[in-house]
């Protein structure tokens, strides 16, 4: 898109001149390191901490460097506060990094524990909380999936749990991926026959369920299995996923033996089948951990500017999945650093094994099990394994660490050249860092829903995705829906950040370009609505399907001049657009379909005050219907179960206002 030098210099304020903070600092920086105090906002950011510095003690705790806008740039630790924050005055010993974030700091906030350790483990829930820019951040902070075996019923249910373990009942992980927790639960469930359905589903039950014909439950719902027998296939779950898998599964050939004996050929034929699962849960382990017990391993990598860790989770010396994560913010950081902030971080809310085995020391190692064995409340011990089982486990996660690392940098590489294309192909001034893609699901106007999706030079960024529910746009008007959205998204762009500083991870909020999912239409509709108010800069481009809205791969990209541009059919470039496109669809019918559940399951009578779920279950078990509700005399009302005289009055006069 074409831009007037004001608009393109008013874009290139916005995000600092066009560079990076790490590209503006290094060009003044030797004489920064030399000079020090001399630039006006290092020495406003020596200053700020000089005067937090003069009311601090020799104690341990934590400290945050706030900015002028009053977000967080980096939550450190100390032993002694005092003589830590103080260390950030003495500008010639610090790193061009550490000297870009003093000279951002504009006041620091303090907060004192009673040990290190405690304020370790406080480090790393503010880190969690606040992402600061300078800190080593956990890329992927997605909570880590549990079996959980319920202790909360006489037959418990064996189930996959995340987040806060609230539920009594105990529970097993972390596994790496929602995929490895169905599938061992799914074993599971064909070895020992637990139940997996919620309480409501077992009580309401009159006879068997699918789970039971193909011999992946035990019917306790319909007493097809004793209190007795189900409290011992319990104890043998607990026993296999606690790591004594060789005896459960003797204990089951014992009885598959005897069984035979016994000429109960059928009970032979299920105990086979059980031990075929327990095989095919310990033949699924791509890791030898044999040995090793309670245990995860992490190893890292670094290579590239960029570095990889990969993590093993082994208990009961079974594995149970592995992770590659990789951190953020790790440039001028040393490796050990990053290791021990990223396992600080991990363990913030998983956790921690007896043992965590590393591929380094740790400079701050004792610290580090202090803090875990506080927060386990057990022995918690790290170490770098050097021989037997432990050092091959070891040598192979430190083999894919290093193939992770290749991986992740080669697809890396490939985004890159397809950010370089894709700006190219659109005509933008720079390389886009975050691109906004964005389209509405609705039926014939009904439960309208606009939908916007993020990506960024990584991929797809979640947690930036928006819905927008259609308030103001008249029924199946897919123009004014659009309008609507980009009114909606961009006045409050410029409300919150008019200036165009604020980040996220160090992307800026305020997109690089808009694409969106419709033709010239749209395209009048979003170009009408930025420019009422005053957004002239954000490149715009439609996607279209093509001549008769036919296959994929003829789609016509709208400029908003008015030109038109087409792709080969085999064009990356293409497949990458229709990718984001593809997403924003999905997520656009996913808000849609919501929205109508939502609707199906309303009721007329959630709208009178003071009817909550109870009540409103009452008198549709009394009338039969909200309409017969509507319809009734308050004589009738006052007789319906569970309704006093005021409530009755209530809802009459809700639906008769004029008496």
């Amino acid at each position: 898109m074409a831009q007037t030098p004001t608009t393109k210099d008013r874009r290139k304020n916005g995000r600092n001149g066009g560079r990076t903070d790490a590209e503006r600092f290094n060009e003044n920086a030797a004489s920064d390191t030399v000079r020090g105090s001399e630039r006006p906002d290092l020495q406003a950011g020596v200053e700020a901490i000089r005067e937090t510095v003069k009311v601090l003690k020799p104690k341990p705790g934590v400290y945050r460097m706030i900015d002028a806008r009053g977000d967080v740039l980096y939550v450190g630790k100390a032993r002694a506060l005092k003589n830590r924050v103080a260390n950030y005055t003495n500008i010639a010993n610090l790193t061009n990094r550490l000297q870009r974030m003093v000279s951002q700091t504009r006041q620091m906030e303090i907060i004192t524990t009673n040990s290190e350790a405690e304020a370790l483990l406080l480090e790393a829930q503010l880190i969690k909380r606040y992402r600061p820019p300078y800190n080593v951040l956990l890329r992927d902070d997605k909570s880590f999936p549990f079996i959980l075996l319920r202790a909360d019923h006489d037959y418990p249910r064996i189930q996959k749990h995340r987040g806060a373990r609230r539920a009594k009942g105990q529970y097993f992980g972390p596994f790496a991926s929602a995929g490895s927790v169905n599938t061992t639960i799914n074993a599971l469930q064909k070895l020992f026959l637990l139940r997996s359905c919620n309480d409501g589903f077992f009580s309401r039950r009159d006879r068997p369920c699918m789970l039971y014909q193909i011999k992946r439950c035990s019917a306790p719902c319909v007493n097809r299995i004793g209190k007795d027998d189900y409290a011992d296939l319990v104890r043998q779950a607990k026993e296999f996923l606690g790591g004594k898998s060789s005896a459960v599964q003797q204990e089951i050939e014992k009885q598959m033996a005897e069984a035979a004996a016994n000429l109960d050929f059928e009970s032979a034929a299920m105990l086979r089948d059980r031990l075929r699962a327990a095989t095919f849960i310990q033949g699924s382990q791509a890791i030898n951990a044999a040995g090793v017990g309670d245990a995860d391993v992490f190893a890292l990598a670094a290579k590239g500017g960029q570095v990889g860790i990969q993590a093993f989770f082994v208990r009961g010396g079974q594995n149970w999945g592995h992770r590659a994560i990789f951190p953020k913010h790790t440039a001028d950081v040393p490796e050990e650093e990053i290791l021990s902030d990223v396992l600080a971080q991990f363990y913030e809310e998983v956790p921690p094994p007896r043992t965590i085995l590393l591929d380094r020391e740790l400079p701050d190692r004792e610290l580090l099990e202090q803090a875990l064995c506080e927060s386990a409340g057990t022995r918690v011990e790290i170490s770098v394994p050097q021989r037997g089982d432990r050092r091959k486990l070891m040598q192979q996660a430190q083999r894919n660490a290093v193939e992770a690392l290749d991986r992740r940098l080669a697809e890396t590489g490939t985004k890159a050249r397809l950010l370089r294309d894709v700006a190219e192909f659109f005509e933008l001034p720079e390389v886009p860092q975050r691109i906004e893609i964005y389209d509405n699901s609705h039926i014939q106007g009904s439960k309208a829903v606009g939908a916007m999706v993020v990506a960024g030079p990584e991929g797809f960024i979640k947690n930036q995705y928006r819905k927008f529910n259609i308030r103001s746009a008249q029924t199946n008007d897919d123009f004014g829906m659009m309008r609507e959205v980009m009114e909606r998204r961009f006045s409050r762009a410029m409300k919150d950040d008019p200036d165009r500083e604020q980040s996220v991870d160090g992307v800026t909020v305020w997109p690089d370009l808009v694409l969106i999912d419709g033709g010239k239409g749209q395209m009048s509709a979003v170009r009408d609505a930025l420019s009422e108010l005053g957004i002239e800069d954000v490149p715009l481009i439609a996607i279209a399907k093509g001549p008769d809205h036919g296959r994929e791969g003829r789609e016509v990209f709208h400029f908003a001049d008015g030109r038109e541009k087409t792709l080969p059919t085999n064009s990356p470039v293409l497949f990458q657009l229709q990718r984001w496109r593809d997403e924003v669809h999905r997520f656009a019918i996913g808000a849609h379909r919501a929205k109508r559940s939502r609707a199906i399951s309303a009721s007329p009578l959630d709208e009178i005050p003071g009817i909550g779920p109870s009540r409103k279950r009452a008198l549709l078990l009394h009338f039969g219907t909200a309409g017969k509700v509507r319809a009734a005399s308050l004589q009738d009302l006052q007789r319906a179960p569970g309704v006093s005289i005021s409530v009755a009055q209530a809802i009459y006069d809700f639906y008769h206002p004029n008496g």
